[in-house]
């Protein structure tokens, strides 16, 4: 079986490579993106009727701006941000599959006045009419090099799942660092912004069924049990 390569932060990285283990796949996690806090301007909470997050790191990394926003509820792109929301003492109104536009068109009437709490890199969103947003960088994700060990694995054929347009584009800007051939290696992406993101010149890019890692991973696992797809960009 071809092998799988997870380059997503941690604690996601441990999560997903634990999740692929579990479907008998050969995983080797790299973290390749460190998490920081940002500083942010802390903002009235009477100014707004719901927060828009799009990643548990928002809660992770927040630091005390975010206590006084607890009485907002929280629209949230998954589950797992969901339940960060819920530890850290926020009620969740309303829980995404994983599209952060589409997650706008399920807001409450009455949640008009948003406020996006989000990292450095973000999807660009289109607002309901009638509805205003304003955002707040929390958190930031410091890119890492490649470590010798994944040099030497990328040099074979090797699935690389992706799950950001930000690891898309440092992978393929490590790959030209290092003379890594993009050819015998496979992506998986996690949306067809990623795809995009991650350029050409890849043995095959194929995008997962749902913005979701159950899906990613289930992608990844065919990948790694099909036979070498010849040429075939899918998901495209």
């Amino acid at each position: 079986m071809v092998p799988l390569v997870i380059i997503r932060p941690e604690p996601g990285n441990a999560a997903s490579v634990a999740a692929a283990q579990t479907l008998r796949m050969e995983a080797h996690g790299f973290a390749l993106f460190e998490v920081a806090a940002k500083s942010w301007e802390a903002v009235p909470p009477d100014q707004f009727d719901a927060l828009l997050i799009g990643s548990a790191n928002v809660f992770r990394h927040g630091g005390r701006g975010l206590s006084a926003l607890k009485g907002l509820p929280v629209y949230a792109v998954g589950e797992a941000t969901a339940q960060a929301a819920r530890d850290a003492g926020f009620t969740v109104s309303q829980i995404g599959e994983g599209n952060m536009q589409a997650l706008l068109a399920q807001l409450d009437p009455a949640h008009r006045r948003l406020l996006r709490l989000a990292g450095d890199e973000r999807v660009p969103l289109t607002l309901p009419r009638g509805v205003t947003m304003e955002e707040r960088v929390v958190y930031a994700s410091i890119s890492r090099p490649f470590p010798p060990e994944l040099v030497e694995l990328l040099s074979e054929p090797a699935i690389i799942a992706v799950h950001s347009v930000e690891a898309a584009r440092h992978l393929s800007a490590q790959c030209v660092s290092h003379a890594i051939k993009r050819a015998p290696l496979r992506i998986a992406a996690l949306s067809n912004r990623i795809a995009s993101a991650a350029g050409d010149g890849w043995g095959e890019v194929a995008v997962a069924s749902l913005p979701q890692d159950k899906a990613l991973l289930a992608l990844a696992r065919q990948m790694c049990q099909d036979p070498w797809p010849a040429g075939r960009t899918a998901g495209r």
